[in-house]
């Protein structure tokens, strides 16, 4: 009888994560950070990431000394970001708005990033 509801709880419990992993799988972060130099070059950012494939946000951002660290959305699938430029990262550097690029647009094109991949980037 112990045996029979121990299993049925683990089913159950098992069958939630399954569910709340797909959706996580199926909603992927909508924004990123990047690091912006004085001139509105893009500088590496140095993320930690969750410990799991089906949640990639981040938790902890750091930017090189001196670059500014900066929100932006993850470029949807198909979509690419404008090509690096003088021109772009002097907007770029004009259109950050409290820390954030999220809803900007260059020359009609969105400003994002692809979405991170590894667990440390």
């Amino acid at each position: 009888m112990k045996l029979s509801i121990l299993l049925a709880a683990g089913a159950l419990s098992l069958g939630a994560g399954i569910a709340s992993a797909q959706s996580l799988a199926d909603n992927p972060p909508k924004v990123t950070t990047m690091c912006l130099d004085v001139a509105g070059i893009s500088r590496a950012a140095t993320c930690k990431a969750q410990a799991s494939r089906l949640d990639a946000r981040e938790d902890i951002c750091l930017c090189p000394l001196g670059a500014q660290q900066v929100q932006v959305s993850v470029c949807p699938t198909g979509v690419n970001a404008p090509a690096e430029s003088a021109a772009f990262a002097r907007a770029r550097l004009k259109l950050v708005n409290k820390g954030s690029l999220v809803g900007a647009t260059f020359e009609g094109q969105p400003i994002c990033r692809p979405a991170r991949t590894a667990l440390f980037q």
